[in-house]
């Protein structure tokens, strides 16, 4: 499988089987991670695995919390198809699997971002450098994008930072140290990969300045 297909087909894969995933394709999705692009080169990412079923249950108690908070907070979105509506109730319906079946997952892993001053400044103020979490979310991807070459499916998820004091305890991370950047979890997929739906492209580019749509058909 060559990188695009990887990028293109790499979507949530949230119905998981509880097959065991061999240390070595896990290994090599952390190593792929790692060499996420990093601004300054800090690399201040962690990455806590969690495989251990008591330990996964824990943790799977605190997402579904959260996603149950979340879930009576989600406002029902005004459709302009029934398609949009469809794509949005698989959506939901998948999303409710995995916070009912994330226990089950035979991976779980973490990705903390370290709590720490980020930026300089100068005479004239702050000196704004970007994020943070521009140099962990990468990370990310890069191992959600190595799991897809490998036949692995994950899902890219924060909804756990609505209790994530809770999650961060549980896994014994130093008290007010970290925060979760994303919680992915790991195994083989309940389905068939492919590309997720999105909007078209042509609706987001702009030629030069801001408001002026390009034609990629004829180059204009």
């Amino acid at each position: 499988m060559d990188a695009h297909e990887a990028i293109m087909t790499t979507r949530a894969m949230r119905r998981l089987a509880d097959t065991p995933v061999a240390d070595d394709d896990l290994m090599a999705c952390l190593e792929a991670a790692q060499q996420a692009p990093s601004g300054g080169n800090v690399q201040p990412q962690q990455y806590v695995v969690i495989r251990d079923e008591v330990m996964r249950s824990k943790v799977a108690a605190v997402y579904l919390k959260s996603y149950d908070r979340y879930e009576r907070c989600v406002p029902e979105p005004d459709f302009r198809s029934e398609r949009e509506r469809d794509v949005y109730e698989r959506t939901r319906r998948a999303s409710r699997y995995l916070a009912d079946n994330l226990a089950n997952a035979p991976v779980i892993v973490m990705f903390l971002q370290p709590i720490i001053p980020w930026g300089f400044d100068d005479e004239q103020g702050h000196v704004d450098i970007g994020r943070l979490d521009a140099s962990v979310y990468p990370a990310v991807q890069n191992f959600c994008i190595a799991a897809r070459a490998r036949g692995l499916g994950t899902a890219f998820t924060t909804v756990i930072r609505v209790f994530q004091d809770e999650a961060l305890e549980i896994i014994g991370a130093p008290e007010g140290r970290f925060e979760i950047a994303a919680l992915v979890p790991v195994g083989y997929p309940i389905g068939t990969f492919g590309r997720a739906p999105r909007k078209d492209i042509r609706r987001a580019i702009h030629l030069d300045r801001y408001g002026t749509r390009p034609s990629l058909e004829d180059g204009r």
